[in-house]
């Protein structure tokens, strides 16, 4: 059987992301910390922020457990049908 194949991100990939993450968080606080209004304001600005990036993370986390998920499914379908595959090519035709 082959082995399926690991699609892994480049180093070049992972740094675009985790410094776009960081400059869009970064950005967003600076706003915030500058935005004329009373520190309340300014606190549920803040408390946003933290729970919009908590979700993106959750969402995507889920989205992609949810394909990993499938992928298993469909691979331990496709070894069940190859075992009865074989199974039915092993056994010897009756004869009458």
């Amino acid at each position: 059987m082959d082995r399926p194949t690991i699609n892994e991100n480049t180093a070049a990939w992972m740094a675009f992301v985790w410094i776009s993450f960081g400059i869009s968080v970064f950005l967003m606080s600076c706003g915030i910390y500058q935005l004329p209004a009373e520190l309340w304001v300014k606190g549920y600005m803040t408390m946003g922020l933290f729970f919009c990036v908590g979700s993106s993370f959750t969402l995507a986390k889920t989205v992609r457990d949810n394909h990993e998920s499938r992928k298993l499914i469909n691979r331990v379908t496709e070894v069940k049908t190859e075992r009865m595959l074989q199974d039915y090519e092993l056994k010897e035709p009756l004869r009458v």
